[in-house]
């Protein structure tokens, strides 16, 4: 199971975010909105995820099968639709380095089956308690 704590004090919407082994990283919301533009918003937060997560996925299966893999590029864009209340989240993918067809085929199926990915095409639940 993966943990963080977050904790936000008087600043606007800064938001510290800390890993059990002590990383920290900040959130904040745009300047238009009241933030300082300190760090990442939520949203960036949650497909910076699946970047990293398409990314390292990717990286681990090319070294493990010894393909050429010299860099990945990934653009990831969320749109919210209020009206129909879905979320469309778009991955554009650059592969670089000499791989034939079969290998880009299959590093898109990885890309595919990353941790992150999965989580965020499965069903989500979300239990909120509040402590004393």
């Amino acid at each position: 199971m993966a943990t963080v704590t977050a904790s936000i004090k008087k600043e606007l919407y800064r938001v510290e975010i800390e890993s059990p082994s002590g990383n920290v990283v900040i959130a904040d919301e745009p300047l238009e909105i009241g933030g300082k533009d300190l760090g990442f918003s939520p949203t960036e937060l949650l497909i910076a995820a699946l970047a990293s997560c398409t990314s390292a996925t990717l990286r681990m299966y090319a070294d493990k099968k010894g393909w050429d893999l010299q860099e990945v590029k990934l653009e990831i864009d969320l749109d919210r639709d209020e009206q129909t209340n879905k979320t469309i989240i778009n991955r554009k993918m650059q592969l670089f380095g000499e791989l034939d067809e079969k290998q880009r085929e299959r590093l898109f199926s990885v890309a595919n089956a990353c941790p992150v990915h999965k989580i965020l095409t499965n069903p989500i639940e979300i239990n909120t308690e509040i402590l004393p």
